[in-house]
């Protein structure tokens, strides 16, 4: 391919689809009780969500200077044009570390070409920007072309999701205790997006029927032209939930494509278990 894509492990895609198009993949770091992970690489999600069921204390860092330095450098020496489509810059310190390695391999190779595009996103709705430009770059686009076509395409991206327990979300300090404590007792939950690559609630919602017939209202408010998009879910070890929100989108819409996998551990230890997502753009594409 005559462009080369970089992304990191928050995009929620198995690490397969990496090895089988020869991309390369960062990634994220996961801390279980003082034990190191590296996400997807020696920690799978059903290992992760299993463990926090227990009480497992996990922490998540991001990948570091030294690996975006490694992989930079020997892309840079080859002269490969590449891509770098990071995580959301208000989630992570990822986007800004890969900048400044960035800056530090172009003295080294001032003629080395590497793109990197804050997504804003994260999950599935970076997972749906990097099959996106990995069908652009198969196509023959060159990086400038891929660039644009990606920046507008996540901007457009929206990310719908609820959580099933609020205590994940306030030991990441996104709500407070009393109401994680207050949302648990009256089967209360949260129904968030992402504005500007930030998690802000949007609605409360009690009981998880309402929550998932609001998930499709709210398709049906931003998305357009659904039936010709693929529409991504992820979840937190919940496939059944995963499987009853694909149906209610198939009858519904009848996208082209849905496509559904794991919230991987470097999300996942935020979100928590039980955690279902919906991935749609809010603009004819």
């Amino acid at each position: 391919m005559n462009v080369h894509i970089i992304a990191d492990s928050a995009c929620d895609l198995p690490i397969d689809y990496f090895e089988k198009r020869e991309l390369s993949f960062l990634p994220l770091n996961v801390d279980l009780n003082g034990d190191q992970r590296q996400d997807q690489k020696d920690i799978k999600p059903k290992q992760l969500y299993d463990a926090m069921r227990e009480g497992t204390v996990v922490k998540t860092s991001q990948a570091s200077p030294l690996q975006f330095k490694e992989l930079f450098t020997n892309l840079a020496s080859k002269g490969i044009p590449s891509l770098y489509i990071a995580l959301s810059s208000e989630l992570s310190g990822t986007y800004q570390t890969a900048m400044m390695i960035r800056n530090e391999v172009l003295e080294e190779y001032p003629n080395f070409e590497l793109v990197i595009i804050d997504s804003k996103s994260v999950s599935l709705g970076l997972g749906l920007a990097i099959k996106y430009a990995t069908d652009l770059v198969e196509s023959g686009k060159t990086l400038s072309e891929v660039e644009a076509a990606v920046k507008s395409y996540c901007m457009k991206m929206e990310h719908i999701f609820t959580v099933d327990d609020l205590e994940y979300l306030a030991r990441g300090g996104r709500i407070s205790k009393a109401s994680a404590f207050v949302g648990g007792l009256l089967n209360i939950k949260p129904l968030l997006h992402i504005e500007a690559g930030k998690l802000v609630p949007l609605e409360k919602i009690r009981g998880r029927k309402k929550m998932f017939r609001r998930m499709i209202e709210i398709m049906k408010e931003r998305g357009v032209n659904l039936e010709n998009q693929t529409i991504a879910i992820s979840h937190g070890d919940d496939e059944d939930a995963a499987n009853t929100m694909k149906a209610m989108i198939e009858e519904e819409f009848s996208p082209k494509e849905i496509y559904i996998n794991y919230i991987g551990a470097a999300v996942g230890a935020h979100s928590g278990p039980g955690t279902l997502a919906i991935f749609f753009l809010n603009d004819e594409h």
